[in-house]
């Protein structure tokens, strides 16, 4: 992949002999101490220990828990065990005797409801407390106290019942009951049922009509037949147009803006998918705690849907934060300051910094520094429209070469769709670069020109869809005179196999070629192409992997093909691991000649938090080099890719 000039190395990684770990000093990692108990918190998540001491119970009581499923198959018999309360929380005791006849009860009403979702609804449960059936407990129970209360909850399931007739009445006729999953001799579970109706009114809703409601749910149970008859009638009402869109909660961002940035404009055809994705580009603004879109309970006389944003401010002002450590990089610490909404329209300020090497140096002349501010202006134009303009410096040390730079950008970005965005700029970088070529300056003005399609389900954790990237950078070395252009293209796709996504295959292809400019010399090393690290062929350090010259330098490339390929697996609704394998090649030709081809393999572990997974991959170069790094550990947020 093409190095990055500003950018600190992006990764937390052994490397040859080094140690490399990062810590956040902005409530970011930190120890709780509870009592006795010490918990490991990770972004406030808690990954071991107690999180905090347990809440005193008033007059606790203790129990043993009998649950007796005979009858029952073995995914039923697990489904009733995680459903029971009282058997997930046996090791808690609970507040008195009533307390506990309460929760019984609830298990109860619990237990039931599984049974009607796994199609069983002949099926009894009987719960006991104390040997006598709750039924005929008093209104106030009294039970020993010498040991453990013992409750006995007997589950006899019953047959399974399947769907008989299913009737769709009203604006509903139409539709075919087998698109919702309601085919007679198939499954009758309480969820399949209620869904079902859902998605009809979703359906309705869909075709422009807002006030599509579920006018009557009938579901019959034949006890002789073992069937289950459903009736749905659905009002669906007219196809109504976006009325007037009003703001509330707004206090020192411009409603006006709000409207105009949610793209909702009366006269378009309702769209239930439309409001959400307005609602998801307003969070996205990163200046709202919370966003909701209102629609109003019925038409106005021109026959419009009037709808209301409401909305809730956060803060605009952050800063934080946070050091790195490295056996062989020192340590680094670095901060930063932002403001969310700078004139009142969500425009974003954001200054940054950075020092690295620390403890590990001789003289400052070692450090590597970094600092940048990034100005952010949504809705730019257009509603669909951002601008970003940036300045940033940094110097930086790799193993292919040492470089300060300063580079000033600016970029329009156009959203053409939902999922399609074209972006187009001008930049120029000026780079002093010590390399296999000796020292160098360079200045360089580009122009960036982009296309994405992103069609992941989730950008953090994708499970399906996929996303794609093409971009080509014009480019003119004022020093040397010398004109090149760089080309990049992407893809990663994602395919999920079994229930709930338990698994994912994940593949990524990325090439990238260079022409122009007869020398390597002329072209910035800041621009050439290298790989290694975990952007790319993991198990290789950064930039590691590179063409080199006759003494054995490593000078970067002009073209490179990079392919990774991942199995997601999810052991748990927390826990998975990753087996990966990570191709690239990096060559000196004008295009990818495979000749030098490495690989890396090796395993990650995540951690699924409300954010994103937590990332740990460990690696190891396949065809290493020679005194080069045998194995690579990184870190991070989200997915790979």
């Amino acid at each position: 992949m093409p190095s990055n000039p500003i950018s600190p190395k992006n990764r937390l990684a052994y490397r040859r002999t080094g140690t490399a770990l990062g810590l956040g000093l902005a409530m970011a990692f930190g120890p709780v101490l509870t009592g006795e108990a010490y918990a490991f918190k990770i972004f406030g998540i808690t990954i071991f220990g107690e999180d905090e001491a347990a809440n005193d119970v008033i007059d606790p009581v203790r129990y043993s828990i009998t649950l007796d499923t005979d009858g029952a198959d073995k995914d039923l018999a697990a489904a009733l065990e995680r459903t029971s309360l009282l058997v997930q929380g046996k090791e808690t005791p609970v507040s008195g005797d009533l307390g506990l006849v309460i929760k019984a009860r609830d298990d109860r009403d619990r237990l039931v409801a599984t049974l009607y979702e796994n199609s069983r609804y002949g099926g009894v449960v009987s719960v006991t407390v104390d040997g006598r059936d709750i039924e005929d407990l008093p209104p106030i129970p009294s039970f020993g106290r010498d040991g453990p209360v013992p409750v006995t909850i007997r589950v006899d399931p019953g047959p399974a019942f399947a769907l008989g007739t299913v009737t769709l009445e009203g604006d509903a006729a139409g539709l075919d009951p087998a698109d919702y999953d309601l085919v007679p001799g198939g499954p009758a579970g309480s969820l399949v049922i209620l869904k079902a109706g859902e998605k009809i009114v979703d359906d309705l809703k869909a075709q422009g009509r807002p006030l599509a409601e579920l006018a009557r749910r009938d579901v019959v149970a034949d006890h002789e037949k073992q069937t289950v008859d459903v009736v749905f009638a659905v009002q669906a009402g007219p196809v109504a147009p976006l009325g007037k869109v009003t703001v509330k909660g707004a206090r020192k961002v411009d409603p006006e803006f709000i409207a105009r940035y949610s793209r909702l404009r009366p006269g378009q055809t309702y769209s239930p998918e439309q409001l959400r994705k307005a609602a998801e580009r307003l969070r996205a603004l990163g200046v709202f705690s919370s966003v909701t879109i209102n629609e109003a309970d019925g038409l106005e006389e021109d026959g419009s849907l009037p709808l209301g944003i409401v909305v809730a401010e956060g803060k605009h002002r952050y800063f934080g934060v946070g050091a790195s450590f490295s056996s062989i990089d020192g340590l680094g610490v670095e901060g930063y300051w932002g403001h969310r909404n700078l004139f009142g329209q969500a425009e974003s300020l954001r200054l940054e910094g950075k020092v690295g090497g620390l403890g590990n140096f001789s003289g400052v002349e070692d450090l590597d520094y970094s600092a940048g501010i990034t100005f952010i202006k949504p809705g730019a134009f257009f509603p669909s429209g951002t601008l970003e303009a940036s300045i940033k410096g940094a110097t930086l040390t790799t193993e292919s070469y040492d470089a300060a730079s300063v580079i000033g950008k600016v970029a329009f970005a156009y959203e053409i769709t939902d999922y399609d965005k074209v972006s187009a700029g001008v930049s120029l970088a000026y780079d002093d670069i010590d390399d296999a070529f000796g020292n160098n300056t360079y200045l360089t003005f580009g122009v960036p020109i982009g296309y994405t399609r992103d069609t992941r389900d989730n950008r953090l954790n994708p499970t399906e869809g996929f996303n794609a990237a093409l971009t080509a950078i014009p480019s003119y070395e004022i020093f040397g005179d010398t004109f090149f252009s760089t080309f990049e293209g992407s893809i990663s796709g994602y395919y999920s196999l079994g229930a709930e996504d338990r698994i994912v295959l994940a593949a990524k292809l990325s090439a990238g070629m260079m022409i122009g400019a007869g020398d390597l010399e002329a072209i910035p090393a800041t621009r050439r192409f290298f790989a290694g690290g975990g952007g790319s062929v993991r198990g290789y350090a950064y930039q590691e992997i590179s063409p080199e010259n006759a003494a054995g330098d490593p000078t970067g490339g002009r073209a490179y093909a990079i392919g990774s390929f991942e199995a997601r697996v999810n052991v748990t609704e927390k826990i998975g691991i990753v087996p990966f394998l990570d191709i690239g090649s990096v060559t000196a030709a004008n295009y990818p000649d495979f000749s030098d081809i490495r690989m890396g393999a090796g395993i990650g572990l995540r951690y699924q938090t409300p954010f994103g997974p937590l990332r740990l991959d460990v690696a190891m170069p396949l065809d290493p080099y020679d005194g080069g790094s045998k194995y690579g550990i990184y870190a991070g947020i989200g997915q790979s890719f």
